[in-house]
This record gives structure tokens, C-alpha cells and sequence, in this order.
């Protein structure tokens, strides 16, 4: 009960305890605005979950490292149909839901140490790829694990991806001073190589209001390395006309205004 009455006063503007700047959310979100790359926003996957608008920029790509699979692999499907290979992980499932040549999937999960139960993602990429300085996509969507990763994963590495593809969850604990520090260093690490150039909110999960600003707890975020991008200025038009929701049978859930308009 109580924590109903405090998300309760917290849509209507009142949080009980500390709470982020407003002025460092917004600035976070101008940041964050997505930019016409210059390219036109293709769908890889299916028509909901597990479907992402990445850029038109695919030729050239070999590998693609995709952790976290559950029981959808129409993404990673459809980039084998491109001819490029997909390396899978997550411990999660025995396999992945269907093995093609163009597979390669570890049962372990996504982390910042080796053991067991969990791989690096440069130590997976030294072990399928040692030496290669070709560019990569990246897709992660790891449940919450992507801010540790982030934030453990060299730059040198993170360069090396044309395209990166990162399910965020847990946003609304970006009205919470100590994981929004966390956050935004996880998002000015990607921004120094990227542009974003595509969110899309997760329907799975509800939205938090506070005052103008409304957080989806869950969204998609598509970025495009600065060295390939062409901007012709920002992308306003929301949803995109490929966006699907990914359950259908939840309330639809568009892009808030305050992440890509003044």
C-alpha cells in the first residue's frame, strides 16, 4: 500500500525523498535526441517483440554479437539470411528457438567476469574473433545487465561496432540521483562514438510521469557510429512507420515528446 501512494503522489508531481534535477534529466534527454543519420531506417525481426529499425548501412558486416536470445531469434534470422554470422549467448535457454551455419551460440550470459555461467563480450569477441578490426553490429538485450556491461566494456571495442542495438530497462530509476549518474555515464561513454538514431518504447512495461517529463520503463534505443553517419538535422517523426508494438495485446505506449521535441 504504501508504495502505491507513493507512486501515486509521484505521477502527480510529489516524490517522496530525493529526486533527480529536473534540469539533468532534460539535458540527458536533449542529448539523448535521435538524428536522421542520413539513412534510411530498415526492420530487422519480426512484427513485435524481438524487431528493431536499425540504418540502412549493413553492407561490409560479417559478425554480429547478440546477447540475450530467450525464445526469439528473428533478428539474428534475418541477418543470416544477409549472410552475416551471428554469435548468441544466454544461459537462460538451452539453444537458441532455431540453429542455422550462420549460428553460433554459447549458453552463458552476458557479464563483467568470466566463469561458469557468464562471458565477457570482449572476451568473446577474442575468442571467436581474435585480431579482427572489421566493424560489428551489437545487439543486447540482457535485462537490466546492460549498464555494467557498458560500463566494463573497453572503447576500443565499442568502436569497433557500426551499429548497436540496447534494450534499456529500469528507466524510471532515471528520477533516482544515484542511478541516474550511472546511467548517464553509461549513455555519454556510447554517445562519444554514436549518434542515437531510433527509440522506440517497450509496451511491456508502464510509463512514469513526472511534472512535463514521462520515462517508458523499458525502450529500445538504435545508434549509428558518428564515422558513418550523415546527419541532416533531428528525427521528429514518432512512432516511425515501421514501429510495431512488441505485445500486442498490451496498451500501446508511443515515444514521449520530451525525447525528441524541445
Amino acid at each position: 500500500m504504501k508504495q502505491l501512494v507513493k507512486d501515486a503522489l509521484f505521477s502527480a508531481g510529489f516524490h517522496a525523498g530525493r529526486h533527480t534535477r529536473l534540469e539533468d534529466l532534460c539535458g540527458l534527454m536533449r542529448d539523448l535526441r535521435p538524428v536522421d543519420c542520413g539513412r534510411e531506417l530498415i526492420r530487422i525481426g519480426g512484427d513485435a517483440d524481438g524487431g528493431y529499425l536499425v540504418p540502412n548501412d549493413l553492407d561490409g558486416i560479417e559478425y554480429c554479437f547478440s546477447p540475450g536470445v530467450s525464445t526469439i531469434a528473428d533478428f539474428e534470422n534475418q541477418l543470416a539470411d544477409r549472410g552475416i554470422h551471428c554469435f548468441m549467448a544466454d544461459y537462460s535457454v538451452e539453444a537458441p528457438p532455431l540453429m542455422r551455419p550462420e549460428f553460433t551460440f554459447d549458453r552463458k550470459f552476458l557479464g563483467i567476469a568470466e566463469d561458469e555461467k557468464f562471458l565477457t563480450l570482449e572476451g568473446w569477441k577474442q575468442h571467436y574473433l581474435p585480431g579482427y578490426t572489421g566493424e560489428m553490429i551489437l545487439q543486447m538485450d540482457i535485462e537490466g545487465c546492460e549498464y555494467e556491461v557498458l560500463l566494463g566494456l573497453p572503447d576500443s571495442l565499442l568502436d569497433q561496432f557500426r551499429t548497436v542495438i540496447i534494450e534499456f530497462h529500469k528507466l524510471e530509476l532515471l528520477f533516482e540521483p544515484y542511478a541516474f549518474r550511472m546511467y548517464r555515464m553509461c549513455f555519454d561513454k556510447l554517445l562519444r562514438h554514436f549518434h542515437v538514431a531510433h527509440i522506440h518504447p517497450n509496451n511491456w512495461d508502464k510509463v512514469t510521469r513526472y511534472g512535463s517529463i514521462e520515462i517508458p520503463h523499458m525502450m529500445e534505443f538504435t545508434f549509428h557510429h558518428r564515422r558513418r553517419a550523415q546527419p541532416l538535422g533531428p528525427a521528429i517523426n514518432f512512432p516511425h512507420s515501421l514501429d510495431r508494438d512488441n505485445v500486442p495485446d498490451k496498451p500501446h505506449v508511443t515515444l514521449p515528446r520530451c525525447w525528441y521535441m524541445s
